[in-house]
């Protein structure tokens, strides 16, 4: 739709039609899938300096290369993937993002057997509930909240790594443990539905 009958969106959500396929159907939407979870939480931290728009183009290419994203597979890896993944054009091509992204799986697995679920460990930040910001304004979103903070520091403290607090918090967005999406978006009210 264009014009009157189209739907106000935040706007970042407009534009290129990955980021409108992806703010109107994805971002802000509560995440308990843990592997979805887990494939969207090294998303983020590969996005780290670059634009969201390049891990939306290489987002398939990530799910061929990582195995779908199982953590137990991934946390396998050894020389030949990495140097594998290294030469995938599908993917960044950081060995330090890459390595993380390994070290993350086998973090991933130590939490989970440490306490059940990635998603209720996720969602223990935020008392089992979507936090809603309400913002009008994108100015007014935070990069950073307290609790981004308290998760960046556990999850560092459990050997995971790209977890800062501001790439926290990005996810916690994209995951809907916090909807970000401003009061003025066609969006914010049917996510805090979902919350």
């Amino acid at each position: 739709m264009t014009g009157d009958d189209a739907p106000v969106r935040c706007p970042w959500g407009t534009g290129d039609p990955l980021y409108l396929a992806y703010h109107d159907a994805e971002w802000g939407v509560p995440l308990h899938d843990p592997q979805r979870l887990f494939e969207l939480l090294n998303l983020e931290g590969a996005q780290a300096g670059l634009a969201w728009i390049t891990i939306l183009r290489k987002r398939e290419g990530y799910r061929r290369a990582f195995d779908g994203w199982d953590p137990r597979r991934i946390a396998a890896y050894g020389p030949e993937d990495e140097a594998r993944l290294l030469g995938d054009a599908g993917i960044v091509r950081n060995r330090v993002k890459v390595r993380a992204t390994i070290a993350n799986a086998a973090a991933y697995l130590r939490l989970t057997d440490e306490v059940g679920s990635f998603d209720a460990y996720l969602w223990s930040f935020v008392d089992g509930t979507s936090l809603d910001g309400r913002w009008t304004s994108l100015a007014d979103v935070p990069a950073e909240t307290d609790a981004s903070h308290a998760l960046s520091r556990d999850l560092r403290r459990r050997g995971f790594s790209f977890v800062g607090p501001t790439i926290v918090y990005a996810f916690m967005q994209s995951a809907g443990v916090v909807n970000d999406h401003l009061v003025t978006c066609f969006r914010h009210a049917e996510v805090s539905r979902l919350g």
